[in-house]
């Protein structure tokens, strides 16, 4: 693999369903966001339809599945109820995520090494199904190789305690997030496996990621909804994917 190779980027649309969700009716419609999103360059759509349904919901799941022409990233959690809606919709990918009713956002990856048997039986069927399955956790080598064991194609690293680290000028700290993260991305290419980053990235910590030659994907989703309300979406992306590219070349 060598750092020409292009970097791709998933849009997340969930939180154009959250401000949608705060006032109830149609508006503004996170389909409209993920067509203007894949209008502008984007190479995936990410949706993760939460057990609560605190934004995506299961509508929107099925909305997207018959409009997209790009890749649907599926995020869920482990449960038998997401399981038989990605069983039934089967997108593109499959991106097993922890869940707790009461976070605001994903605080932290998949404890993959403490639920190993289970989370390879659950994810068997949906990759007969067809799904690449990936799987949310932290740049930790333990979570890794257990991710590697259950069959799963594709990690995403979980880039939200860098980022933190980052905003709130803990520079040392930040330091070492991002190592970690860079020592993994290698690991895990090494073993087989398709490297992802994901949570919290912005314009200004994008660009260390984006450099590892390793990655083939960054999920980026509040950040450029954010951005969005600012500069409309295109820009927003146009902007994030420049510093990609600058930091790939």
């Amino acid at each position: 693999m060598t750092t020409q190779e292009k970097l791709r980027l998933g849009v997340n649309i969930d939180h154009v369903a959250t401000v949608r969700n705060a006032r109830g009716g149609d508006t503004p419609d996170p389909l409209r966001a993920a067509r203007i999103a894949e209008e502008s360059g984007a190479d995936g759509i990410t949706a993760h339809l939460r057990e609560d349904r605190r934004h995506i919901s299961d509508a929107d799941i099925e909305g997207l599945m018959n409009m997209l022409s790009v890749p649907l990233n599926f995020e869920m959690a482990a449960t038998d109820e997401m399981q038989a809606i990605a069983l039934r919709h089967k997108p593109h990918a499959v991106c097993i995520v922890p869940e707790k009713r009461e976070e605001r956002t994903t605080e932290g990856g998949l404890e993959v090494a403490r639920e190993e048997n289970k989370l390879a039986h659950f994810i068997a069927p949906l990759r007969d199904a067809g799904c690449r399955v990936s799987i949310f956790i932290a740049a930790d080598k333990r979570q890794v190789d257990a991710a590697h064991r259950i069959g799963a194609e594709v990690i995403e690293l979980h880039s939200g305690a860098y980022c933190d680290a980052h905003h709130e000028g803990r520079f040392d700290d930040r330091d070492r997030e991002l190592e970690a993260l860079r020592q993994m991305s290698t690991y895990a290419h090494d073993l087989g496996l398709e490297v992802h980053v994901g949570h919290g990235l912005t314009y200004e910590t994008v660009q260390p990621v984006a450099a590892f030659p390793e990655a083939r994907e960054l999920n980026i989703g509040h950040f450029l909804i954010g951005e969005a309300i600012f500069r409309g979406l295109q820009p927003a992306m146009a902007e994030m994917r420049r510093l990609m590219d600058e930091a790939r070349g």
